[in-house]
This record gives C-alpha cells, structure tokens and sequence, in this order.
C-alpha cells in the first residue's frame, strides 16, 4: 500500500470496528503500515482473524476480533480482549454501518397509480424493523464502541476518534431513507461528542465519503454487464470530477485527522470526500 504520507502511529492502539469490510479493511492496513497496533472488530470474526494474518505477514501488528456493535456485552468482551492483546485504546475508527433492503423504496418518487400498478415497495410499504435494524447498526454500532474505547482515552486525557458518515448526512438520496437518516444521526452524534470531550484530550471528526463502489452498493451502481446503472449515471452527472471515488483516496483525509502532528486543532468537523458532490447544485 503506498500512503500518501505517513504519521507516527507507533506505540499507538487503533481499534477498527467493521474492520474487515471493502473500507475499513483498508484503514486498518494505512494504521498498520504508519506503526500501530491494530484490533480489527468485526461480526465476520474469521474475515477479521484472515486480514490481521495479513498484516502481521506484511510485518505490521494486528489481532483479529469478532464482535456485535449491537450488543454491549459483545463489545465489552472485544475491549477486554483489545486491553489484554495491545493495551488501551488510542485511535478509535467507528467504521461499522450499512443498508438494508427492507428500509429501501423502489421508487424515487411517489406514484400512485404507477406505484400500485407495478406492485412497487414504495415509502408507505417500509418494514419498520428495517428501519430499526439501519439506525440500530449505524448509530448504536457507533455508540457502544465508542463508551467502551474512549474510556480508555478519558483515563488518559488523550486520543482521537474518527466516524463514518455519509454523503447522505448532508443531502439524503432517494430510495435509502433509513441510511440517509442513520448517517445524519451520526454526523450530529460526532459533534455532540466533540463538545462533550472538548475538556477531555479527546479529538472527535468524521468522513463523509462520497461515492465509491464497494460489495453493499454494487447492485445499485451496475448492472448485470458490468455497465453503470441510471443510478450511476445520475451520481457522474452531479459530481465535478465525473468519477466514482477510489477507495485509497479516504486514506489522506483519515490519516489527517487522527495525525495529532497534523491536526491538533481539528475537531468536531465532517469532512465531505466526494469529488465536488457537495459543492455541486446540478446547474
């Protein structure tokens, strides 16, 4: 992995939960390769143990954990495991998220008369228990973690906790209603953090990735041939850059962030990597 620069992580303990997903899995090869000891939590606890092995054959540090962001005792357990391996927590990555289909319409904009003739799943069709399952992921997945981890920061009177938000924080996308409002929750959580830890040695940020894609968007962003979707288009059309994101491009913008050398007086922020979606009005 070529890093577009490289802090000083060593000594530090980075916890990463949703470590062995598409992104984060990534993250944790940046901390990796920057010095830190890396606890890679995830609920696919053997995708976890397969890329801390991956690390540790490349020369890094890196212990795979198995882990429910949803259940306290399941996050307990993973801090005690973390304590045990590497010590108290330094670097905290709330990386854990994701959709589901049950809180997802079919339609971008309600029909009528189209809706009921094509038996579509509109708006007035959601599964509440997906929408729980989406903000229970997303947001208590953030929760949880960070009581555990940060506790060992408040001990201490130091350390950095960096959360992933979305685009849809700040403009919420058609048919995904539940994410769009899990995220934003969030980007509002972040801060809420930042304040409350102002006083504590404990830097609180976010990314908000633009549009990239991974296995959770893949059937939204192409079809079956491999071409883009109306979807995808769409996304090209409002971005300036006219491009989907590389993930190696979230990289800076983290490492930024945790980097106390770097970004001593940042905190409370969401920073928007999106190739100019943000800025962009479609005129």
């Amino acid at each position: 992995m070529q890093l577009p620069y490289k802090p000083d992580f060593k000594g530090k303990v980075a916890v990463v939960t949703g470590g062995a997903g598409v992104l984060c899995s990534m993250f944790a090869k940046a901390l990796a390769a920057c010095g830190a000891k890396v606890a890679i939590l995830d609920l696919a606890g053997e995708k976890a143990e397969e890329l801390a092995k991956e690390i540790c054959d490349e020369g890094g540090q890196a212990i795979g954990v198995k882990v429910n962001v949803l259940d306290t005792e399941s996050v307990a357990q993973a801090h005690a495991t973390v304590l045990d391996a590497f010590g108290p927590c330094d670097i905290l990555i709330n990386g854990a998220g994701g959709n589901n289909a049950k809180a997802t319409t079919d339609d971008e904009f309600f029909d009528r008369a189209e809706s009921i003739a094509e038996g579509k799943k509109s708006f007035f069709d959601l599964d509440p228990a997906g929408f729980d399952f989406v903000f229970g992921l997303n947001l208590k997945g953030t929760l949880l973690p960070t009581q555990a981890f940060a506790r060992d920061m408040a001990e201490r009177n130091k350390g950095t906790i960096v959360s992933i938000s979305s685009m849809n924080a700040f403009t919420p996308l058609t048919k995904i209603p539940a994410y769009s409002a899990a995220k934003a929750a969030v980007s509002n959580f972040t801060k809420w953090l930042t304040v409350y830890f102002s006083h504590s040695g404990i830097r609180v940020n976010a990314i908000a990735p633009g549009f990239f894609s991974t296995q959770q968007n893949k059937k939204l962003l192409w079809n079956e041939d491999g071409s883009p979707t109306a979807r995808t288009n769409k996304i090209l059309r409002n971005t300036p850059m006219e491009r989907l994101g590389e993930a190696e491009e979230l990289i800076g913008g983290l490492l930024f962030l945790l980097d106390d050398n770097a970004s001593s007086f940042v905190t409370g922020i969401v920073m928007p990597i999106d190739g100019g979606f943000s800025a962009y009005s479609g005129v």
